[in-house]
């Protein structure tokens, strides 16, 4: 991987986007054979990341699949899987609000309803052991809709390694529930769908790389319609924050009482966090990487921040960098990419491995493309 300069983030040694929107196939998408309009790859983003058996690094790639004219005459279209097979439903257009790319939301429902401008499947692509470069994606281990749950797609994976076998959370996405799924895996490459782990709109769940007294941990993001206000010279805000659960089986979650990460006044990330990397085990404490967002725009400004919590009771933060990012997105790296990008100034860290003295570190940029970032165990001691 070349030596980039870093600017402000001088204690990342190495940083580069690996793979994008361009090096996806799509004729090997799962879309083909049922939708015959024309798709292109909205981005390749937010990707899960482990080591494998072989020493290689691999990466669980979100890819988001779009419809190239998603506006006809009067209806917006929107591409929806069902009993194995990908369909396209209308509504009409004036009932659209579509003020955020992402998503457009309905007008005319009593709550918040939406309607995604794409629909997101998982491609394993594995890395040289450094994470520097692509060695082959596995298109015959595509990760897409299987349940009536996940009608509008699987999207972030996080994986974790717990003894010897692999743990990936997705969320999977529908009418029915938003909700996080949990899929296993015996080698690091083939997953089974083992079902829903955590019920509607708790994002950002991620299984700590380890057990704490004998029992799965995990940190989530529980999402409502209402928050209730801290007194008025507290130091939090209210809004999304990261709270953590246990398990006896990785199945069944318990959610702990103690608060975990919340929004701070003050802080770049004010507005909401939530988990990022599954928390690593270090000789200091368990290592999170985690996103606060600040107000900015439509969709916010998503930065990475780190904390450490307490080995044997992680409720217990130990030290938290809210204050200067750890991460902040960086075009630069990849100006080949600029007519493609529809948000701008959000990285969103999913993964990490030990490489060496160094930590590499995956993270989504601009909901475009998957970034490799190394930094030296060093800088979180």
């Amino acid at each position: 991987m070349p030596m980039v300069g870093m600017d402000t983030h001088e204690h990342a040694t190495d940083d580069a986007i690996v793979f994008g929107p361009q090096h996806v196939d799509l004729s090997r998408s799962p879309l083909r054979g049922s939708v015959t309009e024309e798709t292109y790859v909205l981005g390749a983003f937010n990707p899960g990341l482990t080591r494998l058996p072989n020493g290689n690094v691999l990466m669980m790639v979100r890819v988001a699949e779009a419809l190239r004219r998603p506006v006809r005459e009067e209806h917006v279209l929107a591409i929806r899987w069902n009993a194995g097979r990908y369909l396209i439903d209308r509504f009409p257009r004036a009932s659209v609000n579509d003020k955020d790319p992402r998503q457009l939301q309905l007008s005319q429902h009593h709550y918040m309803t939406l309607i995604l401008t794409s629909i997101s499947w998982l491609l394993p692509v594995e890395l040289s052991p450094d994470g520097s470069r692509v060695l082959k994606a596995h298109y015959d281990r595509i990760i897409q809709p299987d349940r009536s749950y996940q009608e509008y797609g699987v999207e972030d994976a996080r994986i974790s390694r717990i003894g010897d076998r692999w743990y990936m959370t997705t969320c999977s996405v529908s009418a029915e529930r938003h909700c996080t799924t949990l899929h296993v895996s015996d080698n690091g490459l083939d997953y089974r769908l083992e079902g829903v782990v955590l019920d509607h709109q708790n994002k950002d769940m991620l299984l700590f790389e380890g057990k704490v007294r004998d029992k799965f941990m995990a940190l989530t993001r529980p999402l409502g319609e209402v928050y209730f206000a801290y007194p008025p010279d507290s130091d939090f805000l209210p809004g999304p924050s990261i709270q953590l659960a246990s398990s006896p089986d990785a199945l069944h979650w318990r959610p702990l009482e103690a608060p975990g990460i919340r929004p701070r006044r003050h802080s770049p990330s004010s507005m909401k966090v939530g988990g990022g990397t599954p928390p690593i085990l270090t000789s200091k404490g368990w290592l999170e990487l985690y996103h606060g967002v600040e107000v900015r725009g439509v969709v916010g400004a998503y930065r990475t921040f780190w904390a450490l919590l307490d080995r044997d009771d992680p409720s217990r933060i130990l030290h938290l960098a809210d204050n200067e990012p750890l991460l902040e997105a960086r075009p630069e790296l990849s100006p080949e990419l600029d007519p493609h990008r529809y948000v701008s100034d959000i990285v969103f860290s999913t993964g990490i491995v030990e490489d060496g003295e160094d930590y590499i570190v995956a993270s989504g940029e601009d909901d475009l493309a998957c970034r490799i970032t190394r930094f030296p165990k060093a800088r979180f001691e």
